[in-house]
């Protein structure tokens, strides 16, 4: 038995639960490598040995924040909520309130902070483009579900409605979801209608 020696995968999986915790409510740039070394309690050639640079791990941190928010926050909490996809729609802004009144939990959204930190040129922003855009392929589907003509112009206009509400929370709006909710029901309405009736 070597004592304070850590499995691999245990130090790997303490680095990147460390992480999350300090990426999610700090942002990248005020986290440094050092500081997650120290508060993991993980030596810093064992870092080295899971992540080449702070960037990997920022890439990890992203990893598990869509297995933990998009699936585990917004996705599992809208299936529990609601069975047809127009509901489920819907429903993300009843997660939303209940996340936006637990301000120990609430961090705004990582994938947002983090394109805005770094620039849509750099790889971790490049990265989170991507996140985003598999959250408006998930709004797509929904829509598509639903019924609603254009999805994909539906999935754009709705996650305009998600992060609005994200940042009016940010803010102290304790009523961001509802109004967000509000509006949604008549986006849902609009992309109901068709288009030729439109005019």
């Amino acid at each position: 038995m070597t004592g304070m020696s850590v499995a691999p995968a245990a130090a790997r999986e303490r680095l990147v639960a460390t992480s999350y915790d300090l990426f999610a409510r700090r942002g990248i740039r005020d986290v440094g490598v050092n500081e997650i070394i120290a508060t993991a309690k993980v030596a810093k050639a064992t870092f080295y040995n899971h992540f080449r640079t702070k960037d990997d791990l920022v890439l990890a941190f992203l990893e598990r924040r869509e297995e933990t928010w998009v699936y585990g926050l917004v996705v599992d909490g809208i299936r529990a909520r609601a069975d047809n996809p127009e509901d489920q729609l819907l429903a993300i802004f009843d997660v939303f309130h209940d996340w936006f009144s637990r301000p120990d939990e609430f961090e705004a959204c990582s994938y947002v902070n983090i394109l805005l930190e770094m620039g849509p040129g750099h790889p971790l922003g490049r990265a989170c483009l991507r996140y985003l855009g598999g959250l408006r392929q998930f709004l797509g589907g929904l829509a598509t579900s639903a019924g609603l003509r254009d999805p994909e112009e539906f999935a754009w206009s709705w996650h305009i409605l998600m992060k609005g509400s994200i940042v009016a929370a940010a803010e102290g709006d304790l009523r961001a979801a509802e109004r967000a909710k509000d509006m949604g029901r008549d986006l849902i309405e609009r992309f109901r209608t068709p288009v030729d009736s439109l005019g």
